[in-house]
Order: structure tokens, then sequence, then C-alpha cells
């Protein structure tokens, strides 16, 4: 009988152990991995993970993360590629970014039945682990050192949450779902005039964090859609903790729910680009799927003299993504119109790092809040 997911296996001195293997990303688990401990170089570290070998960590916890530190130390000098133009340099780094995450992801960190870290100094993960995985069902597995990190990162986000001027709260944001750290758009989205109190959709909901900002500016009704299951109940979380949730409901469903509505509001991903993980599939959109359809649904979900409030940055025209001529030909043909557009600059701190391999983009970046009406 087959296994309902994949698993790892590595040599030992009693024959070949096998655990299930945990990948958010869907990795496949390494077919070559060696036990490796305290005695194990960085050097001797970096060039197997470099080769496909990964490393099974049998030795100090804390050690192993000073090893992925200085593997990330040894990746780094390397000197990234020379690109000719903006889109070559996007698909330069992603590349540079996919090499890494393979590389990185060669460190390997063992879990017990309740997801117990078994190795000296380890710290408590369980919390985190429940919170991404779901309850633990008593069996061994195995997880990169590079995901576990994320997983007590995020465990850590959820507990203190992200500050929110424009709200005057913390939202807090799930595992797997998209932290609002850019607060630019949020700041558009605070100050715009509101065409109705009565009623808004917010499609694509995430956090939930601009259905918040919709109640707290006095929205009466407003329905939040996601098709994720995380942020569904990261945005229900949200709006009950904030008091919200009877003026928020949050709904399944891909991109519109049932009826019409004044205000439609969507920041759909600005890049049409194919994500590598789930968590990215907040910031790229392949061939601007969630971008299209809701352009081409507003309309039809939009009462009479409604407006849909689409926020979009324009990072991918300056990566040669996507051009301007063709989101005003997509708003055309979605028989929609421009009523207005709200400007404002990024303040990440990516956009001031002339390190990056994107800077010339970034530097160039502006974030755009688009009232369309239906023609």
């Amino acid at each position: 009988m087959t296994t309902p997911y994949p698993t790892l296996t590595w040599p030992a001195a009693d024959g070949p152990e096998t655990a299930r293997w945990r990948s958010e990303a869907a990795v496949l688990p390494p077919k070559r991995v060696v036990l490796t401990d305290d005695r194990t170089t960085a050097d001797t570290a970096f060039r197997l993970a470099s080769e496909g070998t990964a490393l099974l960590w049998n030795g100090d916890y804390q050690n192993a993360r000073q090893l992925l530190q200085a593997i990330t130390r040894r990746i780094e000098r390397k000197p990234p590629k020379q690109a000719a133009t903006a889109k070559d340099a996007f698909n330069l780094h992603r590349q540079a970014q996919a090499q890494r995450a393979r590389t990185l992801g060669m460190v390997l960190i063992p879990l017990t039945g309740d997801y117990t870290i078994p190795l000296r100094r380890a710290p408590e993960a369980a919390q985190a682990c429940i919170e991404a995985w779901g309850a633990a069902d008593g069996e061994a597995s195995v997880v990169s050192l590079r995901e576990l990190l994320g997983l007590i990162g995020a465990h850590e986000w959820r507990k203190k949450g992200v500050e929110i001027p424009a709200l005057g709260e913390r939202i807090h944001p799930y595992y797997g779902v998209f932290s609002p750290v850019r607060g630019e758009y949020v700041d558009l989205v605070a100050r715009m005039v509101l065409p109705s109190l009565e009623k808004a959709f917010d499609i694509g909901t995430g956090t939930g964090v601009l259905a918040a900002l919709l109640a707290k500016r006095g929205v009466k009704k407003i329905v939040a859609t996601d098709q994720d299951p995380r942020a569904l109940a990261c945005a229900q979380e949200n709006m009950t903790r904030l008091g919200y949730d009877r003026q928020v409901r949050v709904v399944q469903a891909d991109l519109f729910p049932e009826g019409l509505a004044p205000l439609i509001i969507c920041n759909p991903p600005w890049v049409p680009a194919r994500p590598s993980s789930p968590i990215e599939h907040a910031v790229f959109d392949p061939d601007s799927r969630m971008l299209l359809g809701f352009l081409g649904g507003l309309a039809a979900h939009l009462q009479p003299g409604g407006e849909g409030w689409l926020i979009l940055s324009d990072f991918a025209e300056h990566l040669g993504l996507r051009t301007r001529a063709m989101l005003l030909d997509a708003i055309k043909a979605a028989g929609l119109e421009v009523a207005g557009r709200e400007d404002i600059r990024p303040r990440h701190p990516k956009s001031s790092d002339p390190s990056d391999p994107l800077h010339v983009a970034r530097l160039a970046e502006v974030t755009s809040l688009w009232r369309l009406k239906a023609r």
C-alpha cells in the first residue's frame, strides 16, 4: 500500500530509514541524503548542497542554523549575472532565487510524531507546525531547516501581528497568507472618497486588512472573498478580533460573490509570472489571471453608478512584463472606463537598496488605485 504523501529515505547503520517528507511548495524529496552533525564543515555542506545532496542534521540545532547562514554567505559571494534588459534581470533574479532556495533547502531537520525537534538546543516548534500543517498525527517526519524557520517566523507574526497605522490596529497573518507589510496600498484605500457606505465586496481578501479598513470607515455590509482556506480562516479571525465580524462576511469564492455592490475592491498579485511557492500567489499572477478575471467580471457585479477600485503596482511595467497599454486595453475590453486614479510611492526597504538586482524597476515603481466604472 502506498502512502498518501511523499517519503524521504536515508542510509543508517541498521539499514535504510524512512520518514514523511514535508514541503509546503511541494518540492520532491531529495534522492541523495547523508547524515551530518556538528563535525560537518561549511565548505563540505555547501559543496554537497550545491550538488543536490541533502544533509539530514543529527547535531546541535543552533549549529545547524549557523551552518545554514554559512551556506547563505557562500551563495552570496557569487556575483549576479549581468542583464541587458529589465526583463532579463527579472528572469535571472528568479533563476538565482530558485537555485538559492534549492541549495538552502538541502539542510534537513527531523521531527518526531508530536512535532518535537529531537536535537540539542532545539526550540519548541509544535505550535508553529500545528498552525501550518494541522494537528500532529504521531508520525515522524523530515523538513528543510529553511522551511521550519519560516514556520517559526510566521508563528511569531501571527502572535504579535502587524501594525496597520491607517487601521489603528494590528492584523495577525497566518502562515501561508501574505502579510500586509507594504502599507502604501492600505493608505490609498484609507484616503479615497467612498462612493457608498451601504455595501462593498473585497475580492481576494487575504488577511482581511482592506475589509477591516472599509468597516472602520463605516461601510455597513462587506463581503470578503478568497479561495484559500488559510486566508478565509485568517480573515475571519481578524474580523472577530477587531469586532467587525457583524459588518464583514467572509466567504469562499473564485473572485466575486453573488449579488451587486456599489463598491468592489481588489488588490490582485502585481507581477504576471509563475509563483514558486504557495505564499508567492499573493505576488505572482500567471498570465494575469486574477487581474483579468476581476476586470472581466466587474461590470456585471457593480450596482448602477458604482465603482471598482483596482489596486495595482506598475512594477511589472518597469520589468517589461506588462505594458500600460495592455492594462488600459483590458479595462476597455471589459466594458469599463477610468473615473480617476490615485498614486503613491512605495516605502519598503528594497526601493532604496541599490544592491538589489531589480533596483531600477523598484525605484521607478508607483502603486495606483484605479477607480473604474461600467461604461
